[in-house]
């Protein structure tokens, strides 16, 4: 039968104090998971230096950081990705050192990274289960027994999804709940979750925290990596800070506030984060007024001026990429007026708006910004290419 999800006693929203945390002969080990002097190395630098974590069962303890503090190469440690230059690791009180992210996962530790790993032409239920499929009599895949047994964890999840439909016609939320069902199914008593709300609306973020403190409630411990403070006082029980590959400390979420914990990621005090401008912008450079893409968005106006950044803010799905891209000629608007440099100007397709100078950095770099397969000169030739061609061909030495 398939592995699930069996509930550990009850989670304590009020922690216990550091003073209770040695185990009596045979009580269970305070904690789930103790990171212990772990330190990490890559040509020309030290990725970890030291570092020490230890996650309680029952309770959320956030992960916070700036990019590069060393967060996701714990992580990859934890889960069996990179192997530690020295340091020790300890689940249920005991040592242990993983090789794979197998060996990691068959002890209970599961990791739902930032960007989900499943198979976009298998079924919800092939993706949960690939590498573990029930075998019938003839030894052949049992599919009806792995359609009941997804469709048994999806409900316990509160997941409502078909589990035979294609993981490619699923949204990025509904991927990411396939991915937490992909962990569950393990019975991992540790799960890591990789910046989950990154590409979700807030509704969705209210289902995937209902989610995480039914977990929680059955004892699992759950490491959440994000950015976003707001989630960090929500939904950890705990946060620890990492900075430049070293362990700062860990503190009681509901101790802390937005500029204590921004003190401890950075290291100082941020009393001024945007200072006044020297010179103030200057002349309008793009004016866009009553844009229109239908059933997108409607009558969006605004100018940028030389020297200024302009901001464009909403929710999931309110249109901003939308407006970016028609700007960049990619879904050219319906109805509606720009204007660069004074001129009016209809971008028909990117190779008009490059040439005008306009650049677009896009939402999904790995899926639409680069080529993977090729080098880092030929990405960068890409926009360009035209300047480096001649008869047909591209100049390499230029």
């Amino acid at each position: 039968m398939f592995g699930s999800a069996t509930a550990n006693p009850p989670a304590q929203r009020d922690l216990p104090s550091s003073d209770s945390d040695s185990p009596t002969p045979d009580a269970q080990p305070p904690y789930l998971l103790e990171i212990s002097h772990i330190s990490k190395g890559f040509p020309g630098v030290i990725a970890l230096n030291d570092v020490q974590l230890r996650v309680r069962p029952g309770s959320v303890l956030a992960l916070m950081g700036e990019n590069g503090a060393g967060k996701s190469t714990l992580m990859k440690i934890i889960a069996g990705i990179y192997q530690p230059d020295s340091g020790e690791i300890r689940l249920r009180g005991k040592p242990i050192r993983f090789e794979t992210p197998l060996s990691a996962l068959q002890a209970g530790i599961a990791m739902i990274h930032q960007e989900l790993n499943l198979m976009p032409f298998m079924s919800i239920a092939e993706n949960i289960w690939i590498g573990r499929e029930q075998l019938n009599g003839l030894h052949m895949v049992d599919h009806r027994e792995m359609h009941r047994c997804t469709a048994e964890l999806l409900e316990r999840l509160r997941i409502r999804l078909d589990p035979e439909d294609l993981v490619g016609n699923l949204s990025i939320a509904e991927r990411q709940m396939v991915e937490i069902a992909k962990a569950v199914s393990y019975n991992s008593d540790v799960l890591i979750m990789d910046e989950p709300t990154s590409a979700i609306t807030e509704t969705e973020v209210a289902h995937l925290f209902s989610i995480i403190n039914d977990l929680r409630a059955q004892g699992k411990g759950i490491i959440y990596i994000t950015h976003k403070m707001n989630e960090v006082f929500e939904i950890a029980d705990e946060v620890a800070v990492f900075r430049d590959g070293a362990y700062i400390g860990l503190q009681r979420a509901e101790s802390m506030d937005g500029d204590s914990l921004i003190t401890m990621m950075v290291g100082r005090e941020l009393t001024q984060l945007f200072p006044e401008r020297e010179k103030p912008p200057g002349e309008v450079l793009l004016s866009v007024s009553n844009l229109c893409l239908n059933g997108i968005f409607k009558d969006v106006s605004f100018d940028l001026r030389a020297g200024e950044i302009l901001g464009i803010a909403g929710l999931m799905g309110a249109g901003r990429t939308n407006v970016a891209e028609t700007l960049f000629g990619i879904t050219p608007s319906d109805s509606g007026e720009v204007r660069f440099d004074g001129t009016t100007v209809h971008i028909a397709d990117p190779h008009q708006a490059i040439e005008l100078g306009f650049a677009l950095l896009t939402e999904d770099r790995k899926l639409t910004g680069l080529f993977p397969c090729l080098s880092v000169m030929e990405n960068m030739e890409m926009a360009v290419l035209a300047n480096y061609a001649g008869n047909g061909f591209v100049q390499q030495k230029a």
